[in-house]
């Protein structure tokens, strides 16, 4: 299995936290958005990840490559990077990493996670993951038959077609045929909205036979903004709580404070008379005095004192004191109130 994750945008709707780092590098429990998504997807496929590709700026700098082969190789694959120097569609970004497209092919967006109970059926000829929404005019959603298959792709519809919005991950079992799609509407110029889409390679082959079926994952947690992370954050504490999983460093240093669990705690952290938590996430070496913190994500190497925090995140090296409630503070800000 190769897994492909398009991530070259440059995430404004996050700022100023993507001023410095790219959205999925933002950190969900302690790991990068990223990191979290190739993760879930790996634990699914059923087979051996063979390679992991990345679709990034040029901007994103050889640390952040580093970063992004490392988190490959911890499942167990090869990790490439490849480059989208122009904002053409979601077409165009997977095709930039065509030397992937053969094989059996997850296509991953780096801006959602999910909770699924499914192994990938890889014998199919594709998945598009789906989750059941209360209102669905504001995605692409699937129509299915009396068979449960695909039938229809609508975008944004704005009359009532069908509930399951695609959340942006999708399984192909013939990578090849699937670039030599995406690589018909680049060569006839077949736009929508001034992009080459996904959808429309979709389409294309849909009809022509492929057969797409739903992979219906049990809840589907966006990235797109402060607060929509922040809640993806606590539902994904939630998750690692159910698992069992160890979360606060043993390196981490806690005097005089009550933790309320969910609670993320990194390496090297230093909490002094403080509440934290529940649903915090503390990145390694950071410092919290003082404070009560609940709901938020504070980044590597920040320092909060004297503050009440909640349904925030502070970002790298900021400083934080004084009282202050529902925050957004970047990398290495200081903000005292």
């Amino acid at each position: 299995m190769k897994i492909i994750v398009p991530m070259a945008g440059m995430g404004k709707r996050m700022r100023p936290h993507t001023l410095t780092v790219p959205k999925p590098l933002i950190p969900i429990a302690g790991k990068p958005i990223v990191h979290r998504l190739v993760e879930d997807i790996a634990k699914v496929c059923g087979e051996p990840v063979e390679e992991v590709a990345f679709i990034i700026g040029r901007s994103f700098g050889n640390a952040v490559e580093q970063d992004l082969v490392k988190i490959a190789e911890s499942v167990g694959g090869k990790g490439t990077i490849h480059y989208q120097d122009e904002a053409l569609g979601t077409a165009h970004a997977i095709l930039c990493a065509q030397s992937a497209l053969d094989g059996h092919v997850v296509v991953a967006f780096a801006d959602t996670l999910f909770k699924a109970d499914f192994i990938l059926d890889s014998s199919v000829d594709g998945t598009i993951w789906v989750q059941r929404v209360d209102d669905p005019k504001p995605f692409g959603v699937v129509k299915l038959d009396d068979k449960g298959q695909i039938t229809d792709f609508v975008e944004k519809p704005q009359e009532f077609v069908s509930d399951l919005a695609i959340i942006g991950i999708y399984y192909f079992r013939d990578g090849e045929y699937l670039r030599q799609e995406l690589q018909y509407l680049l060569d006839n110029d077949i736009k929508d909205k001034g992009e080459y889409q996904l959808t429309n390679a979709l389409e294309n082959m849909k009809n022509k036979g492929t057969q797409f079926v739903p992979g219906r994952v049990t809840e589907w947690l966006d990235c797109g903004n402060k607060d929509a992370t922040v809640y993806t954050n606590q539902r994904y504490l939630e998750f690692l709580q159910e698992r069992g999983e160890e979360l606060v460093a043993k390196s981490a240093t806690v005097t005089n404070s009550v933790i309320i669990p969910p609670v993320y705690i990194g390496e090297g952290a230093v909490i002094t008379n403080s509440v934290v938590g529940p649903h915090v996430s503390l990145g390694a070496d950071t410092k919290v005095s003082h404070s009560v913190v609940a709901n938020a994500i504070v980044q590597q190497s920040a320092t909060v004192e004297h503050a009440n925090v909640a349904n925030s995140m502070i970002g790298n090296h900021a400083t934080l004191v004084g009282r202050s409630h529902d925050l957004s503070v970047g990398d290495f800000n200081t903000l005292r109130v």
